[in-house]
């Protein structure tokens, strides 16, 4: 397995996991999104907290989450290591004059990285951590088994406890189905009410907009999918879908509440 070490640790090597592991996170950008676009829907919060309760509770979900937090450490680190060997090897002295073919985004790389690693240390501060470990209330739904909404929501006592996050419980006579679940829509709502805090994930959104306009193409190139044939279409996804459409959905939600909280 030696031959493997050495690759793996050789400057190729290296870029070959900055690869593997920014193509794993873009598919996982694409999940996530998905799941908190359930945060638009008018169910006061239903839809988002039982997805909550699906992604925190789901073997395979939770095996695949732990796998993600190691590639997310995997591919800072290793974003930081080949930007100090890049550092080293133009020497103290710097480029005397910038290579037409770079962008701003390639150049500064590193610097997207550590506010990107900045920004998913505060954002799991705000949500994960809050979820496993503090205080998030529970919340009833009553939902109309009929027409399939909500009817009546009630906020549970302070006290209320129950073995896991959620309980649901049917009543025939009436059609109706009662939710009781960890409410972190609730946590949205008052983290997104502060216009610094907003401020702060938009900004963070423009920095992850900035790191896959080159990051996607460039990953994709050092796997060596590089053919005029299929080049428009590795564009199109690295400008289009994850440099644009992606992060704007994300930037959408903080700025959503906020403009909520703001004519309540």
């Amino acid at each position: 397995m030696s031959w493997l070490t050495q690759t793996l640790s050789s400057s190729i090597g290296k870029k070959l996991i900055m690869a593997l592991t920014g193509l794993f996170l873009c598919t996982f950008l694409v999940v996530h999104v998905i799941g908190n676009l359930q945060l638009f829907k008018s169910d006061e919060g239903l839809a988002f907290n039982t997805y909550t309760v699906f992604m925190s509770t789901n073997p395979v979900i939770r095996t695949i989450s732990y796998g993600l937090y190691a590639f997310i450490l995997l591919h800072a680190f290793d974003g930081f290591y080949l930007v100090y060997k890049n550092r080293q090897a133009r020497g103290k002295v710097g480029y005397a004059t910038v290579n037409n073919q770079s962008t701003w985004a390639s150049r500064n790389m590193g610097l997207l990285g550590t506010i990107l690693l900045v920004y998913i240390v505060v954002h799991m501060g705000d949500f994960w951590y809050e979820y496993k470990f503090g205080y998030i209330p529970f919340k009833k739904y009553t939902i109309d088994l009929a027409q399939g909404n909500v009817i009546r929501t009630e906020d549970m006592p302070g006290s209320y406890t129950l073995s896991g996050k959620i309980a649901e419980t049917m009543d025939e006579a009436s059609l109706t189905k009662t939710v009781i679940v960890k409410d972190l829509y609730v946590q949205a709502e008052a983290s997104f009410s502060n216009p610094l805090l907003v401020l702060f994930y938009v900004l963070g959104m423009v920095a992850l907009s900035f790191h896959l306009v080159h990051g996607f193409r460039s990953g994709v190139q050092t796997l060596g999918a590089n053919h005029p044939k299929y080049n428009s279409l590795f564009n199109f996804l690295g400008v289009w879908v994850f440099a644009i459409l992606i992060p704007a959905a994300f930037a959408a939600m903080p700025i959503y509440f906020y403009f909520r909280y703001l004519m309540q």
